[in-house]
C-alpha cells in the first residue's frame, strides 16, 4: 500500500485482522510444543500437570529419561548432524563447479545438462528415496554375485542417506552460486590477469571473496534442507536412525513430552542461527 494513500478505518482493521490469524496458525502450534516440553504429564498434550524439567534432564528415575540422558535420541541427533554436514559440504563443492561450468563454459548440451539439473528438485522426496535405494542396492547385488565384494555403503545407512539428499541438495546449492555468480564482473578478473596475478590468486583474492556469502548461504541452506529432510531419508534408513525418522517412529508408538523437549531445543538452535544471520555486518556494494 502507498503511504501516501489514506486508508479506511475498515481497510486497516481487516488488515490487522488477518495479520493477528496469520501469526497465530504460524505460532501456535510451536507454542504449544514449547509450552508442552515443560508438562509434569506422561504425554506431549493438554491438559497442563504442572512445570518439570524432567523432559530434558530426568536420568531414568521415576521411569522417566529426559533428553540430555535418552542417548537413542542423542545418537540419532549426531547422525543427522554427521550427514548435514557431510551433504552441505559436498553440495558447495559440488555447486560451485557447476556454477563455474554453467556461467563460464559454453559447450555443446549445456541447456539440457540445464534443465535435467533441475530435474531431482521436481521429483517427490519418495520417489527419489525409492529410486535410489533400488538403484545401489542392484550394484551393491551384483557386486557381491560377481566379484565377492561386500559394498556396505551402498546399502540402506547414513552414506547412502548422504547420497541421496546430496542427489537433489547439491542442484539447490548450484542454483544459489550461479545467481551470485552471473552478477560477477568478469572485467575485474581480466584487469588482474593483465596485471600479472595467477589464475589461482585471482580466485583467492577477488572471484571467492565475492561468492563468500552465496558459498555460506547455500551451504547453511543444504544443511537446514538435510537435517529436516524425512521422505527421501525415510526409504534409504537403516540401523542408524537419523532424529526426523526416530522422531516418526516414537510418535507413531506413542510420544512422550521428550519429543517435545528436542524440538524446543532445535527451534532455540534455529533461532541462534537466525539470530547470528541478523547480526552479521551487511555487505558493501
Amino acid at each position: 500500500m502507498i503511504a501516501s494513500i489514506s486508508s479506511s478505518q475498515t481497510s486497516k482493521f481487516m488488515r490487522n485482522t488477518y495479520l493477528l490469524l496469520f501469526f497465530v496458525f504460524l505460532f501456535l502450534p510451536l507454542t504449544m510444543v514449547v509450552l508442552f516440553a515443560f508438562n509434569d504429564a506422561p504425554y506431549p498434550m493438554p491438559p497442563w500437570k504442572g512445570f518439570t524439567l524432567d523432559w530434558l534432564l530426568a536420568n531414568g528415575e521415576n521411569g522417566r529419561t529426559g533428553l540430555w540422558f535418552d542417548m537413542e535420541l542423542r545418537d540419532s541427533l549426531w547422525n543427522s548432524l554427521i550427514i548435514a554436514s557431510a551433504v552441505s559440504i559436498c553440495a558447495v563443492l559440488v555447486g560451485t563447479a557447476n556454477a563455474f561450468l554453467m556461467e563460464r563454459s559454453e559447450f555443446r548440451g549445456k541447456v539440457l545438462l540445464s534443465s535435467l539439473m533441475l530435474v531431482p528438485l521436481v521429483i517427490p522426496g519418495v520417489i527419489l528415496g525409492i529410486s535410489i535405494l533400488a538403484f545401489m542396492s542392484r550394484i551393491a547385488q551384483f557386486a557381491d554375485n560377481s566379484f565377492g565384494m561386500e559394498l556396505e555403503f551402498l546399502r540402506p545407512g547414513l552414506p547412502l542417506i548422504a547420497f541421496g539428499q546430496f542427489a537433489y541438495i547439491a542442484s539447490i546449492a548450484t542454483l544459489t552460486i550461479s545467481a551470485r555468480l552471473k552478477r560477477f564482473d568478469i572485467s575485474l578478473e581480466e584487469a588482474a590477469q593483465n596485471l600479472g596475478a595467477s589464475r589461482s590468486t585471482i580466485f583467492l583474492t577477488i572471484t571467492l571473496p565475492y561468492l563468500r556469502p552465496a558459498l555460506l548461504g547455500a551451504a547453511a541452506i543444504a544443511f537446514l534442507l538435510s537435517f529436516e529432510n524425512f521422505n527421501t531419508t525415510y526409504m534409504l534408513t537403516g540401523s542408524d536412525a537419523p532424529l526426523t525418522v526416530l522422531m516418526y517412529g516414537r510418535m507413531k508408538e506413542g510420544a512422550t513430552p521428550v519429543i517435545n523437549a528436542i524440538s524446543l531445543v532445535l527451534m532455540l538452535l534455529s533461532l541462534l542461527f537466525v539470530s547470528v544471520s541478523m547480526l552479521k555486518k551487511p555487505e558493501q556494494t
